[in-house]
């Protein structure tokens, strides 16, 4: 993306380049209409509701070592919206409902893995749905790791994937058909990138021409769901930009992520999407993270965390996931993911999203002018390791993040508005207390980026 300025028709000197804008479901809309956000006027900007209504976590809830009390509280504290959860493990309803009492938080419902009960998954999406505390249902949970067995046939892993083909199809059917389940977005399996052979998982439907075992027209979802973890065996190292090129929607994407999945298959080379759909493909994550060790402290690790949600958001991802809420103490192998250890206590990745999450809080009631003009502003530099997002609180005041996903050193950059602001006040979530520094009647200021993220909270 070019680097440089542009928000609200501020014109850039001749040597700037034009910004497209900070959210990434309105560059979503801007790309799909053509236009730019060098169009002359303002572009969408989102609200921080529609950023913290993003932001969520992999949790089994009351199962797997977890305690429904423990989770409540930790969902409270991070301030997260949704969880993934399903029947996998035996999760029962009444306990993803007793955890909305509590918290407010929605479920994205599916059959995860290896499931096949439609009709098991459909009744406890409607107790969800009654209560309001269903965002979306799933197809299955990677069924190359975890085959599915349906209408008698096996599929999945090294089998055919034409039976999880025809149990996304059936979901999704079913889900239109439910009067109370219709109006719930369905969202993909994930890893259809390893299909054994052309099912045509790789689309949402598959449209004409695509030489898929399943029909043209076959509709499968509304959201592609993709586990972009970010360290892959194509990108093992710390490196700058690790968060943002594993968001990439694009071919250049090193991990496991949308191209590999949607636009050509990582395991056979089955076509999808060209590059230019998957810009405007809807889609969601539900699974990236990383883990503790080696290269990745737990500084490091909650700092990948942060970035994490921030990248996804401005790339145009409805909503995240994060593996995991708590560490896994019933599997073997490296669990070291949570944002809380085994015994609860939190790592510096919870505390960190505390209090990004509590920045993003309305400090006192909706504005009188909700509608209020943006800031419009120009980076000066641009390096290509900082990244900024603009959003709006319901109080009025505007919120702009600046993120440098540089692993060592720092950036000194130049924030330029195109008017005069009555106060600025800039956060560091990373630290406490968060507040650095404090602006009066200024246009312009000077920061030193490192890898903590930057929060301006801009009143005129």
């Amino acid at each position: 993306m070019p680097a440089g300025v542009a928000r609200s028709g501020f014109r850039p000197p001749a040597t700037g380049r034009c910004r497209l804008p900070a959210h990434g479901a309105a560059l979503l809309l801007l790309l799909a209409s053509g236009r730019t956000a060098c169009a002359g006027e303002p572009p969408p900007v989102a609200g921080t509701e529609a950023f913290l209504d993003s932001l969520g976590v992999v949790s089994a809830v009351s199962r797997r070592g977890e305690r429904l009390d423990r989770t409540a509280e930790a969902l409270g504290f991070l301030g997260l919206r949704w969880v993934r959860s399903g029947y996998e493990s035996g999760v029962p309803v009444g306990d993803l409902l007793e955890l909305h009492r509590r918290t407010g938080v929605r479920f994205s419902y599916g059959l995860l893995s290896g499931g096949n009960d439609l009709d098991r998954l459909l009744t406890g999406a409607r107790k969800l749905a009654e209560a309001g505390a269903l965002l979306a249902l799933e197809g299955n949970n990677e069924p190359n790791n975890w085959p599915v067995t349906y209408q008698g046939r096996r599929g999945g892993g090294t089998n055919s994937w034409v039976p999880v083909a025809l149990l996304q199809r059936d979901l999704y059917r079913a889900v239109k058909a439910d009067p109370v389940l219709r109006r719930f977005p369905v969202w993909t399996v994930s890893e259809p990138g390893a299909q054994t052979d052309n099912a045509g998982l790789q689309y949402l439907t598959i449209p004409p021409g695509a030489d898929t075992l399943l029909p043209a027209g076959t509709r499968f979802a509304d959201f592609a769901n993709v586990h972009n973890y970010i360290y892959h065996s194509a990108a093992p190292r710390l490196e700058d930009n690790k968060t943002w090129k594993a968001a990439d929607p694009s071919p250049a994407c090193p991990v496991d992520g949308l191209h590999k999945n949607f636009g050509r298959t990582w395991l056979k080379g089955f076509a999808g999407y060209p590059p230019q759909a998957l810009e405007r493909l809807p889609r969601v994550t539900t699974e990236t993270g990383v883990t503790v060790g080696g290269d990745v402290d737990e500084e490091t690790h909650g700092w990948h965390l942060l970035t994490m949600y921030l990248a996804q958001f401005k790339r145009g991802w409805r909503h995240t996931a994060v593996y995991l809420l708590r560490d896994r103490t019933d599997e073997p192998g490296n669990q070291r993911f949570g944002f809380y250890r085994p015994d609860y206590t939190p790592r510096p990745a919870a505390w960190y999203l505390h209090r990004l999450t509590g920045l993003l809080q309305p400090a006192g009631p909706a504005a009188s002018d909700p509608r209020s003009r943006p800031p419009a502003y120009r980076l000066d530099p641009m390096p290509p390791t900082v990244h900024d997002l603009l959003l709006h609180r319901p109080d009025g005041v505007w919120i702009l993040i600046l993120w440098n996903e540089r692993v060592h050193g720092t950036d000194r950059v130049t924030v330029r508005f195109d008017r005069t602001h009555s106060h600025i006040r800039v956060h560091d979530p990373m630290s406490e207390p968060t507040l650095l520094q404090t602006f009066s009647r200024t246009s312009q200021l000077v920061l030193d980026l490192d890898r903590h993220p930057r929060l301006l909270g801009i009143t005129d």
